[in-house]
């Protein structure tokens, strides 16, 4: 009885820490008016998340689960484990009372899964069809306005030529998993995109080729108006950078080029175009970007929310919005995705923190 009263302490008290976490919030630095706060510190491995019509969060991970986050207003309320043992389950996307989510070679649907929470229903195989190699395997999936589900298969690699038709692309397919065709290529690996709330264009974040030094190549966000696009990978990077292996194939006037250059390296991942109404006009119908840090940089960059502002529809400016998970050549935090809440705040995912963030502006 000694022993198992004992083992139950220890268990209270990693279920305490785990739950009552302390991070340095106070070393984020953001615009004046704005703060951060913690929605959720027990999510280990938050990436992407999409929100259901009764406020649940749901949140994919690289790991094997995929959980559901209540929503108790500025903080968030109990987590359930929706699926666990699955193939990095990093995508996660929401339609007719049904959560979608990406494994490396298959697409998942939870059936009226909000009534489920506590008991989650078995998962149908919407499409088993992708590939299963899991560099770059990890997919970042969403519902257009067409109302297909868009779903990316990167590159295979750092920097070679794949099959165009299954590698570097983003595809798009209907709710039940037909009609499956490709709208971009060219794309190495996007890990996240949104649509314009205007003109309900399709734009996109995709990370450079490594190993070209601290510099080069830029990372991109992109803008796909119409499908058929070609967006370079691998003949070319950026704007302007040539492959070395294979830039002599194809030029880079052959090629969409992107619609701003990010950071070298900086991973961006999640971006949204802000649609609310709690930030001040200036950042209505802007892009903000997760940028996940970088890895094979010295000294390292990223690891922060960045902004691309639109003019005219076209990217004119690209600036930090919050910053301060790096600190010096350490980082304690590393943004992943980016969520709109029915009242305007912003919610912001951390692997490496296994915590949700909530960005609010005059509170």
């Amino acid at each position: 009885m000694l022993r198992e009263a004992t083992a139950f302490i220890l268990l209270l008290a990693v279920s305490l820490n785990a739950c009552c976490r302390e991070l340095p919030l106070d070393r984020i630095k953001l615009p004046p008016g704005f703060k951060i706060s913690l929605y959720a510190d027990n999510v280990p491995g938050a990436r992407s998340m999409v929100l259901g019509p009764d406020g649940s969060l749901y949140v994919g991970t690289r790991g094997d689960k995929v959980y559901a986050v209540r929503n108790d207003g500025k903080r968030a309320g109990a987590v359930f484990i929706i699926a666990e043992n699955l193939n990095m389950p990093n995508g996660v996307a929401f339609r007719d009372g049904a959560l979608y989510v990406a494994e490396v070679n298959r697409i998942l649907r939870f059936d009226n899964i909000a009534s489920r929470l506590r008991n989650p229903p078995r998962p149908v195989v919407v499409n088993n069809s992708f590939p299963g190699e899991t560099h770059h395997g990890w997919k970042f999936i969403r519902f257009g306005p067409d109302g297909l589900l868009y779903v990316p298969v990167g590159a295979p690699c750092n920097i070679c030529e794949p099959d165009p038709l299954r590698y570097a692309a983003i595809f798009r397919m209907r709710p039940d998993g037909t009609g499956l065709e490709q709208y971009a290529r060219g794309v190495r690996n996007t890990v996240g995109f949104d649509w314009d709330p205007d003109s309900n264009e399709l734009w996109f974040t995709d990370n450079g080729r490594d190993w070209l030094g601290n510099n080069v190549p830029p990372d991109e966000l992109n803008h796909a108006p119409r499908p058929g696009m070609n967006f370079g990978y691998p003949y070319c990077h950026g704007k302007s950078v040539s492959d070395p292996d294979f830039g002599g194939q194809h030029s880079c006037s052959e090629s969409t080029p992107p619609a701003m250059e990010l950071g070298p390296h900086v991973a961006s991942l999640g971006m949204r175009f802000y649609s609310g109404k709690m930030f001040p006009e200036s950042y209505h119908k802007q892009i903000f970007i997760a940028e996940h840090g970088s890895w094979n940089r010295f000294p390292p960059i990223g690891y922060r929310i960045t902004l691309v502002r639109l003019k005219n529809g076209q990217a004119a400016n690209y600036e930090t919005f919050a910053e301060g998970w790096l600190q010096g050549l350490t980082a304690w935090g590393r943004p992943v995705d980016i969520q709109e809440m029915p009242d305007g705040a912003l919610l912001v995912s951390d692997d490496k923190a296994g915590a949700i963030y909530r960005i609010s502006y005059g509170e």
